[in-house]
């Protein structure tokens, strides 16, 4: 029976997330007993209290979010295996459980770029890995489809933990006040996703119309706190935790000579408020796409959207090729791969079942169109992301 100390913020979604992982996997392959160590300690005790309880509990193994101190080398040192959840940078001593960031911006980036958007912002920090690259990610697609990303960064994120400057008129209100409107803005984080719609409300910013936000983890708390509430990609991470547990658990008992990262990856984007919007002053267009989203569920055709406005196929055609960038067939296969890929992951229908859900009955045509945005057949889909749970 292992004895494992968790490190962690017990009120965080994600966090959360990656506990369910653990516990599954205890279940399945223990049971383990845990020591739920409050972060607070990280900061009273430091590196050697903590290995001090450890030894004193005599710990098999830490799951933390731990800052990169020289003096982690000292629990390395003691034998006891040690995985790091992501909290500034990674470490190269120890496995971490990290994130697949740029790929988070690169969602960011498209999820926007299909609604039109021409104006792109992020807000986050400079010092803390997942928020850099989740920028990277973000600026390398939006700057490949011609635009430019503007950025507002906190310099040092421990500093604005605690502080709620972001509630009355500051630097951040002066930023957003002076974005061209309307402008996609992706935050690095739902917290930060939250920050971005009360300074908007403060400066009396209308948020979709003139600001959308999108944030990442999908912290339902948080993302409903929000005034309009607020739209975030969601990850993996139950299954980043199952994972983590199962190379902690291959640690401990001395299977492997070398350890490897764990990588949480983006699922989808789950759209609120705050996003539903689509960001284009052509009237045509506009009306286009609602009408799309509205009836994506059916087995829609491009003449359906034509009957909407008052076009021959060929202007709207070649509007929405310079508008969206996409002829309207492939934003409509795009956007009913989206729909497909999200009942994959919540539900346990067949592929079948969730083709005839959508409106088709060609499954085997929806699921070589689906290879063709995703990159993978659906059940394949399915199972990298299931695993686990």
């Amino acid at each position: 029976m292992h004895k494992i100390i968790l490190l962690i913020d017990f009120a965080e979604d994600y966090s959360k997330s990656l506990l369910k992982g653990i516990t599954k996997y205890s279940r399945e392959y223990g049971p383990w007993v845990f020591c739920r160590m409050p972060l607070f300690h990280r900061e009273t005790m430091g590196i050697d209290g903590i290995l001090n309880w450890a030894i004193e509990w005599e710990a098999d193994g830490i799951i933390g979010q731990l800052y990169n101190d020289e003096h982690i080398g000292k629990i390395i040192q003691a034998g006891i295996p040690l995985i790091a959840q992501d909290f500034k940078e990674r470490f190269t001593e120890i496995p971490n459980i990290t994130g697949a960031h740029h790929e988070t911006g690169a969602i960011a980036a498209d999820y926007f770029l299909k609604k039109g958007f021409k104006n792109f912002a992020f807000y986050g920090f400079s010092d803390i890995v997942w928020s850099r690259e989740r920028a990277e990610g973000f600026d390398e697609r939006i700057t490949r489809a011609g635009y430019e990303v503007h950025y507002f960064e906190n310099e040092n994120a421990r500093a604005n933990e605690s502080e709620l400057w972001y509630y009355k008129p500051s630097s951040l209100s002066q930023w957003l006040l002076s974005l061209l409107k309307p402008v996609a803005i992706m935050t690095c984080d739902d917290r930060l996703g939250q920050h971005i719609t009360e300074a908007c409300r403060h400066s009396g910013i209308r948020i979709p119309e003139e600001v959308a936000v999108l944030g990442v983890d999908n912290d339902e708390m948080i993302c409903e706190l929000s005034d309009p509430p607020l739209s975030s990609i969601a990850q993996d991470a139950e299954k980043g935790g199952y994972d983590a547990a199962r190379l902690l658990d291959r640690m401990i008992r001395k299977e492997i000579d070398c350890f490897y990262d764990i990588v949480v990856k983006p699922t989808q984007v789950i759209t609120r408020q705050s996003t539903d919007i689509y960001a284009t002053h052509d009237d045509y267009i506009a009306s286009s796409l609602k009408y799309i989203h509205q009836n994506i569920d059916k087995n829609l055709q491009v003449d359906e959207v034509v009957k909407q406005v008052p076009l021959s196929r060929r202007s709207l055609e070649m509007r929405f090729q310079h508008v969206i960038g996409y002829p309207i067939y492939k934003y409509i296969q795009n956007l009913r791969m989206e729909k497909f890929s999200k009942k994959l992951l919540e539900t346990d229908l067949t592929v079948f079942e969730i083709a005839m859900d959508l409106g088709l009955n060609d499954s085997k045509n929806i699921a070589r169109q689906f290879r063709q945005v995703k990159g993978c057949s659906p059940l394949e889909y399915r199972n990298r992301y299931m695993a686990g749970k």
